[in-house]
């Protein structure tokens, strides 16, 4: 599909018969045409291949990619884990307020991914962990793929079917040993709006790691399942009940092609506002936004932050029924085809704003610019954060209290029920 032709200036030096030979048949998506300019929205495989030792390619100045080469740091559900368990415990070496542990040992700040662990590898100390409260629910997900392929849910043991133990060896093992699944604590008590569950997508755009920038989109949505949620173990199988990819949603009977099963972040702002109160839902987002800065930081350290490169993130929130958020998983490649009239009209405009802020004013990309574009080019992009600005402006800035909460000194905290506020979400 054609967009912006004529105004989004995306140059390329290499040669039309190396391009047709070499990466087109590799994933590299046409998006945009004319006479002069070309520009080429590349995928996941090509970006290895691209920066292969093996292949030798060299990107020149003016050419500009849409993914980080080990991207996956943050996208494979088992490598975002092991990164953000990583980090904790470097902040905790270091001291840090933000690491701090309640009375039962759990992270008072950092608890925003559910209890996880990677089979076969950890299958012990998951178990040790299921024994504790055997009545508890969990979801399994092969780390390599999207669109809720492969996800199945279990309550007991004898469920994982498709693994089994070496009688040799006596450890754990799958069938296969090319795809490692992941395993977390299923979050049994999601928000329900109509008695269905939902999570949110909301788009991340990362200019650079080092010092790390990025910014959120305003026009991200919510997915909704199709059938109402009920905890019973007897409707475990029925993914229409469990899991909101449209993927899956989309081969339901109770379907909805006009709306998608989608509402606007914008709607569900309202709606919390409405029921639960404003000071209580800018909470939630601001929290949102933590959540998301801290997965980033937990990343920046080992992303390769090669100055070719930005990213458009795809992150998967749930929120519980005590408005707590949990961070699900972040896609490299979120789906930009649409399912709705207003699918097209909100993708199209991520994608403008998103090459208005890699490229700004159309002109020929630069890789050896600040990467901090003017205002007037961020769309309906706004920033989350700016390390370099953060930095620069002392610890007022990158600690300044957000609504709801207390402004403080580093580590500080307010009180609100008698319940620890963290006074800052960076």
């Amino acid at each position: 599909f054609r967009i912006m032709a004529g105004k989004v200036k995306w140059v390329t030096d290499i040669e039309k018969s190396v391009l047709i030979n070499n990466f087109e048949k590799r994933g590299w998506i046409q998006v945009a045409e004319n006479e002069d300019w070309n520009f080429y929205w590349m995928s996941v495989q090509t970006i290895r291949n691209v920066f292969s030792v093996e292949t030798g390619y060299r990107l020149s100045d003016d050419q500009i990619v849409n993914h980080f080469p080990n991207h996956y740091e943050l996208t494979r559900k088992d490598l975002m884990v092991k990164n953000i368990k990583r980090y904790r415990k470097e902040l905790e070496k270091e001291g840090s307020p933000l690491a701090e542990k309640d009375e039962n040992g759990k992270y008072i700040y950092l608890d925003f991914v559910p209890v996880t662990f990677m089979l076969p590898a950890d299958y012990n100390l998951f178990v040790e962990e299921f024994r504790k409260n055997p009545s508890s629910t969990w979801i399994m997900k092969p780390c390599g793929k999207a669109q809720g392929k492969g996800i199945f849910l279990i309550n007991k043991l004898s469920q994982i079917k498709k693994w089994s133990r070496d009688s040799k060896t006596s450890s754990f093992v799958s069938q296969s040993s090319k795809e490692a699944y992941v395993i977390s604590l299923y979050i049994n008590n999601p928000l329900l709006i109509g008695g269905k569950k939902f999570d949110l997508r909301l788009y991340v755009l990362v200019s650079t790691y080092r010092p790390l920038r990025c910014y959120m989109y305003k026009l991200g949505f919510c997915r909704f399942c199709t059938v109402k949620y009920t905890p019973s173990t007897s409707e475990l199988d029925n993914m229409f009940v469990h899991l909101t990819n449209v993927a899956i949603q989309k081969h339901g009977d109770d379907y909805n092609h006009i709306h998608g099963g989608k509402w606007t972040v914008s709607n569900l702002r309202l709606y919390l506002e409405s029921t639960r109160g404003k000071e209580v839902t800018n909470k939630l987002f601001d929290e949102i936004h933590w959540i998301i800065v801290q997965s980033l930081k937990a990343v920046a350290p080992v992303m390769n932050n090669d100055k070719h490169c930005f990213e458009c993130y795809g992150y998967d929130i749930i929120i519980d029924d005590k408005l707590k958020p949990w961070l699900i998983e972040v896609n490299a490649s979120p789906s930009l085809t649409s399912s709705t009239a207003n699918d097209r009209i909100l993708k199209y405009n991520l994608i403008n704003d998103t090459l208005n802020i890699a490229v700004p004013n159309g002109e020929i990309p630069d890789c050896k610019w600040n990467k901090s574009p003017p205002k007037e080019v961020l769309g309906n992009y706004e920033v989350l954060y700016d390390e370099e600005m953060a930095q620069s402006d002392g610890t007022d800035r990158d600690l300044r209290g957000r609504p709801g909460q207390s402004t403080g000194v580093k580590g500080s905290r307010a009180r609100d029920s008698g319940k620890p506020v963290l006074t800052t979400w960076k």
